[in-house]
């Protein structure tokens, strides 16, 4: 995205807005100065919001010696996620997706012979092909991916009855 375009969006958002979409976006635990700085925000500011989002459950704050650090609470996250797949897709969706992503991944084992991204990433060092090279970081990084995936979208379907039961809105 452009420089023009990104501060243009940012400049039509408020400090809160701006605080809000760079806190859902923390992987790493940062501070309240760290967001202060990144959203253009006073520190009071931004602690403000970040506060909020502890409250609501998006993020964690994390004391670190003298230190409060805060980063996105992935538990809640991960919830959220099942929760949108439950009620985005039907259970035979989610199955052909779970079954599409364990036939690649025994795909790529058999292609590659790895077991795991980690094998296929060690296996980089024995090649002379910058292409190939190429090819199997591609891989290995969807493959970590999909590993990923894979228990959110199960947790979709374990719990699948239970949700759409308790999703329903009577009249």
């Amino acid at each position: 995205m452009p420089d023009e375009t990104r501060n243009d969006s940012r400049a039509s958002m408020t400090r809160g807005e701006r605080i809000r979409a760079a806190a859902r976006t923390l992987r790493t635990p940062r501070t309240a100065s760290w967001v202060a700085n990144e959203t253009e925000a006073s520190v009071k500011t931004a602690q403000k919001y970040l506060d909020q989002l502890v409250e609501d459950n998006v993020l964690r704050k994390i004391e670190q010696g003298d230190q409060t650090l805060y980063c996105v609470d992935q538990l809640m996250a991960i919830y959220r996620e099942v929760a949108t797949l439950q009620r985005e897709h039907s259970r035979e969706e989610l199955t052909s997706a779970l079954d599409s992503m364990r036939s690649t991944i025994t795909d790529w084992k058999r292609s590659y012979d790895a077991e795991t991204p980690g094998e296929l990433r060690a296996s980089i060092a024995d090649l002379d092909d910058a292409d190939e090279v190429e090819e199997r970081r591609k891989v290995a990084s969807e493959w970590e991916h999909l590993d990923d995936r894979i228990p959110i979208v199960r947790a979709a379907l374990n719990e699948y009855d239970w949700a759409t039961d308790r999703d329903s809105i009577s009249a």
